[in-house]
């Protein structure tokens, strides 16, 4: 249950993106607000269910990646958002039971939902951090509770950079996130993309909602955010077209998704 803290800081008469996101996903933990600007969008772009899904599948392929052929037994997933099926530790503990996961957010709906995410198999460890994306210091500071930041880190950053207004300040939050993990680390990052007029347009009716603003960018734009870092093929692709999955197969998978993902590792012995 929320706690009193949780209770006065949740706003009900707005939608919000994680709530949104939770209703595009299927998930159950959202409000008549939420749902109403969800519809509305889905009229505007139908697209963005595709996004939303294919995006979730994403999380599950890129984690597997990094447990199974890179060996990778610690996540900080910042801006986790509201728990559905397939999180994170989920994942990773499915194919390395002794995985340590931490995640990151300061939504008090996901604060509330806490306990849900605080599963963990006895081998490994998972954790809820009530903190910023604009703090990376304090993210870095308190995640070394639970993890070995001396050992590779996957740093899982989906569908959040986009709630930086400013590409400048989004990219330098990225670069002193990764600063604080050593070489092998991997940065992953999917985010909604300016690359088609539906998606233009679902972005500004849902800006327009009063919810906090989600700002797609250029491809371009979505790459830039790997400077630095050895990509791992096939590079900065759509969502689905990033190591598919047979398994994965459904809608979306095929289409002309509009939003770009990419994993890169962080360079050095």
């Amino acid at each position: 249950m929320p706690d009193g803290r949780s209770r006065v800081r949740i706003d009900t008469s707005k939608p919000h993106s994680a709530r949104f996101w939770n209703y595009f996903v299927g998930g159950k933990d959202n409000y008549e607000v939420d749902r109403e600007i969800g519809d509305q969008i889905k009229t505007i772009f139908p697209g963005l269910v595709d996004v939303a899904v294919t995006s979730r599948r994403f999380l599950g392929r890129a984690v597997r990646y990094l447990a199974v052929e890179q060996g990778v037994r610690q996540f900080l997933d910042v801006g986790t958002g509201l728990p559905t099926a397939d999180n994170t530790h989920e994942v990773a503990q499915r194919v390395a039971p002794d995985a340590r996961i931490v995640y990151v957010d300061n939504d008090p709906i996901v604060l509330a939902h806490a306990q849900a995410l605080l599963t963990s198999t006895p081998e490994g460890r998972t954790a809820y951090l009530d903190a910023d994306l604009y703090d990376p210091e304090a993210v870095l500071k308190a995640a070394a509770g639970t993890l070995d930041l001396s050992r590779p880190v996957g740093l899982m950053i989906l569908n959040t950079l986009g709630h930086v207004a400013d590409y400048e300040q989004a990219r330098a939050l990225v670069r002193q996130l990764m600063a604080g993990l050593p070489a092998g680390s991997h940065l992953v990052i999917s985010d909604s993309t300016a690359t088609s007029e539906g998606m233009i347009a679902a972005s500004e009716a849902y800006n327009a909602s009063g919810a906090v603003p989600y700002h797609v960018r250029p491809v371009a734009e979505i790459a830039g955010f790997f400077e630095g870092l050895e990509l791992v093929e096939p590079g900065v692709v759509r969502v689905p077209e990033w190591r598919p999955d047979p398994a994965d197969a459904g809608a979306g998978d095929a289409g002309a998704v509009d939003a770009y993902c990419g994993v890169g590792r962080k360079p050095g012995t």
